[in-house]
C-alpha cells in the first residue's frame, strides 16, 4: 500500500532586490519536511553568485532539525565562496537558531587521537588504584556501619532480612539442586569408567563425595548465588543510586551501609552455607545414581563407603569456604551497585562488572583456601 504524498508545511519564494537574492521562507520548518527543505535550499544556494539572504520573517515554527538543516545548507554555500546570510529571525525562532549555530570550527570536536602504549598503561594503573581506593573506602564505611549497628541494632533495616534470605536461599533451591545433581552424575560417569578398569568400583563414593563436599559444592553454589543474588544486588543498588534514592536515604539521616548493604551481606552469610550443605547432599546423590546404574553398586554400600570416606573436617572446610564466598559476593555486588554512574547504561555496566569480579574472586579465594587447608592438613 503506497502512502499518500503530502505537501510540505513550508514555502520558499525566491526574490531579487537591489542586486541581492532573497529566499523568503514561510510556514512550519521542521525535520518532518527535512528532505524537501534540504532539496529546495541546495537548489537555491548552489548556483547563487550574488549575495543571498534567507528571510525567516514568515516562519511560524522552527524545530532543531529544521534549524540544523538551514545552518548546514548555508555553511556548505559559504564553503563554495557564496555570501549567505540568515535574516528576519525573532523571538523563539532566533533562540532555536542561536542554539544550533556554530560559527567557525572552534566548536567542532577534533578527531580522536590514539594513545600511546605508555599512556594506556598509565591510565590502566590509575583506574586500578582508583578502584582499590574505592573498595577500601567502601570496606571502611562498612566497618563503621557494622560497629554502629552493634551499638544500636534498631538502626539496622532488618525488616527485609527474611525476604532477602528467601530470595537468595529458598528461591535458589531448584536451580542449585539441578546443577549439583548433574555435577554429581558427571563426576560419577567420568570416575566410573576409570575406576572400573582397576576393579575399584567401590571408591566411586570417595571420588564424588570428596570432590563435591570439598571443592565443587561450595564453588558452584557460590557461582549460582553470584549469578542470581549478586547480579540482583548490583542492579538494585545501582538503580537506587542512579535514581538518587541513596542520596535521599542520607538526607533522612540513614546510613546506606546499615540500611542497604549489611542486611544483604547478612542474608547471604546465612543462606549460602545452608545452600552448600544442600548442594553437597544432592551432588552425592547424583554420584549414587550413577553408581547404581553404571556399576550396580547398592545404595547401602555407596552410603557406607561415603560415610567412611568423609570426615567432619571435609564438610567443615567446604562450609567455611561458602561463608567467605558469601561475604565476597555481597560486598562486591553492593560496592559496585553503590558506585554506579551514568543512568541505565551505568547500571548494566555495574552489574556486569560485579559478576565478573565476583567470579574471578571466587576462584582465587578457593585456590587460597585450598592451599591453606593443605598446609594445615585438613
Amino acid at each position: 500500500m503506497r502512502r499518500p504524498v503530502t505537501e510540505p508545511a513550508f514555502t520558499i519564494e525566491l526574490q531579487q532586490h537591489d542586486g541581492r537574492r532573497r529566499a523568503q521562507l514561510r510556514g512550519r520548518v521542521t525535520l518532518q519536511d527535512g528532505a524537501s527543505l534540504w532539496h529546495d535550499l541546495r537548489a537555491i544556494l548552489q548556483d547563487a553568485l550574488e549575495p543571498t539572504e534567507i528571510d525567516l520573517t514568515g516562519v511560524t515554527v522552527l524545530d532543531g532539525g529544521g534549524a540544523a538543516l538551514l545552518l548546514a545548507a548555508s555553511a556548505q554555500a559559504r564553503q563554495r565562496g557564496r555570501t549567505i546570510a540568515i535574516v528576519g529571525a525573532t523571538g523563539e525562532i532566533a533562540r532555536v537558531l542561536r542554539l544550533y549555530d556554530c560559527p567557525g570550527v572552534e566548536c567542532l570536536r577534533g578527531a580522536p587521537q590514539r594513545k600511546s602504549l605508555l599512556a594506556q598503561i598509565g591510565d590502566g594503573c590509575h583506574d586500578l588504584l582508583r578502584q582499590v581506593r574505592d573498595i577500601l573506602d567502601f570496606i571502611g564505611e562498612l566497618v563503621v556501619g557494622i560497629v554502629a549497628a552493634v551499638r544500636r541494632p534498631r538502626t539496622v533495616h532488618l525488616s527485609e532480612l527474611t525476604m532477602l534470605m528467601e530470595r537468595a536461599g529458598a528461591n535458589g533451591l531448584p536451580i542449585t539442586a539441578v546443577i549439583h545433581f548433574l555435577i554429581g552424575t558427571i563426576l560419577g560417569l567420568q570416575g566410573a569408567v576409570q575406576l572400573h578398569r582397576f576393579g575399584a568400583d567401590a571408591f566411586l563414593a570417595n571420588l564424588v563425595g570428596l570432590s563435591v563436599v570439598r571443592e565443587l559444592g561450595p564453588l558452584m553454589t557460590a557461582i549460582v548465588v553470584a549469578g542470581r543474588s549478586g547480579a540482583a544486588y548490583a542492579a538494585e543498588l545501582g538503580t537506587m543510586q542512579v535514581g538518587e534514592e541513596v542520596d535521599a536515604l542520607r538526607t533522612l539521616g540513614q546510613d546506606p551501609q546499615r540500611f542497604l548493604v549489611f542486611p544483604r551481606v547478612l542474608a547471604l552469610a546465612v543462606t549460602v552455607p545452608l545452600l552448600t550443605a544442600f548442594a553437597d547432599l544432592v551432588g552425592c546423590l547424583g554420584g549414587m545414581f550413577i553408581g547404581m546404574v553404571e556399576l550396580g553398586i547398592p545404595p547401602t554400600a555407596y552410603l557406607n563407603q561415603l560415610r567412611d570416606a568423609m570426615t567432619l573436617s571435609d564438610v567443615g572446610t567446604g562450609l567455611i569456604k561458602s561463608a567467605f564466598f558469601a561475604a565476597l559476593i555481597g560486598l562486591v555486588a553492593c560496592q559496585r551497585g553503590l558506585q554506579t554512574r551514568g543512568g541505565a547504561q551505568g547500571v548494566g555496566a555495574s552489574t556486569t562488572s560485579a559478576v565478573v569480579v565476583v567470579l574471578f574472586g571466587l576462584v582465587a579465594l578457593d585456590a587460597v583456601f585450598t592451599m591453606i587447608f593443605r598446609l594445615l592438613g585438613w
